[in-house]
């Protein structure tokens, strides 16, 4: 039985500017062009491929560009792989198949849409796996542009990511964004960390879960601590983000024989021991600030007591292309040198 696939309406296209070729390379609407001028539209087989071992993202939203943009979908034929199937490089991912001059100028469109989310699905499974069974907090809009949230979050989402921080990330399965109390509602009060939680813990949901930030004054333990005692079980965590450049209050007596900068194992044990030792222990840790699939492995790998991580610009990193090639003409083989057809048993029909 064939997965579920999102509706084509979530996504909101700008189908009229798509279909006219607007976001498109111009060579490939001056090919469409040629071929309409010439009364000439062959039925082609187009191949999409990635270059990387990826986990797939952008799948349904390159479908729905087809679905919705071409001149006659009733008139293609197109097999996919699935949003958060593992693919291997050079693997075929999706077949769409005929006439060319209805669906010419899609290509930049649906390879685009799927080399962005692949790159942060793929980079954001890496994360969820590397801190497993600890949760991952998807944290990179700041990072880039407004318009890439959506479908960003959607493919964190299927990666594994157990929250997203905007609503937009979060709309295309109904949910919202989560998050923390800020440094800047803290500085609002003054610099106040237990005076910011306590009025944002008052205007939000009773069931909203209430995590601050306790790296203000650069004293995590001290700050914890006085949250804590005076948000009692209404806290539900705290999260260390210590500058990269900086040295935590805490671990100045400690230094000698580690990094001491930033967050680090050791300013996460000086935590965990200092809200343990006053009877805190259901409140939570969230690491954040420079974090990768590497510096988390560090952490699991020496047992540090996080509960969760916050990761934001490294889900951003590395290339995941792909590329389409015409590799069949009017049902026989026409390819470039090198993109001979590639079949793949576990494409499925596009209904």
């Amino acid at each position: 039985m064939s997965r579920t696939r999102l509706d084509p309406a979530v996504f909101h296209l700008p189908v009229e500017r798509m279909r006219e070729g607007y976001y498109s390379d111009k060579y490939f609407v001056r090919a469409r062009e040629t071929l309409l001028a010439d009364g000439c539209s062959p039925i082609v087989k187009m191949q999409v491929f990635g270059k990387a071992k990826a986990y797939l993202g952008g799948m349904d939203e390159a479908i729905a560009i087809l679905k919705l943009c071409s001149d006659d979908w009733d008139a293609l034929t197109v097999h996919a792989l699935y949003d958060g199937d593992a693919i291997e490089p050079w693997e075929t991912v999706m077949t769409i198949e005929g006439p060319y001059a209805s669906f010419a100028q899609l290509e930049t469109l649906y390879l685009g849409v799927l080399a962005r989310r692949t790159r942060v699905g793929t980079n954001t499974r890496l994360v969820v796996d590397a801190a497993r069974p600890k949760t991952v907090m998807f944290f990179p809009a700041r990072h880039d542009h407004w318009l890439v949230q959506t479908g960003d979050g959607y493919a964190a989402h299927i990666a594994g990511a157990i929250g997203v921080s905007t609503d937009a990330q979060a709309s295309w399965w109904g949910s919202e964004g989560v998050g923390t109390v800020p440094h800047a509602l803290i500085a609002a009060y003054d610099g106040d960390t237990v005076l910011a939680t306590q009025k944002f813990a008052e205007v939000v949901d009773a069931s909203t879960k209430i995590i601050t930030l306790v790296d203000y004054d650069n004293d995590c333990v001290g700050t914890s601590l006085a949250v804590a005692r005076t948000m009692g079980k209404r806290l539900g965590g705290v999260r260390l983000d210590t500058s990269e450049n900086l040295v935590d209050r805490s671990i100045i007596p400690q230094m000698g024989a580690f990094r001491p900068t930033g967050v680090n194992p050791q300013l996460v044990w000086n935590v965990r021991r200092a809200l343990d030792s006053e009877g805190f222990r259901h409140v939570e840790i969230v690491a954040s600030g420079g974090f990768t699939v590497e510096k988390i492995r560090a952490f699991e790998a020496a047992k540090v007591p996080v509960d969760s991580y916050g990761v934001g610009s490294s889900l951003f990193s590395g290339r995941f292309d792909f590329t389409a090639d015409i590799v069949r003409v009017d049902g026989h083989p026409q390819s470039k040198i090198g993109r001979k057809e590639t079949p793949n048993p576990r494409l499925e029909p596009v209904t």
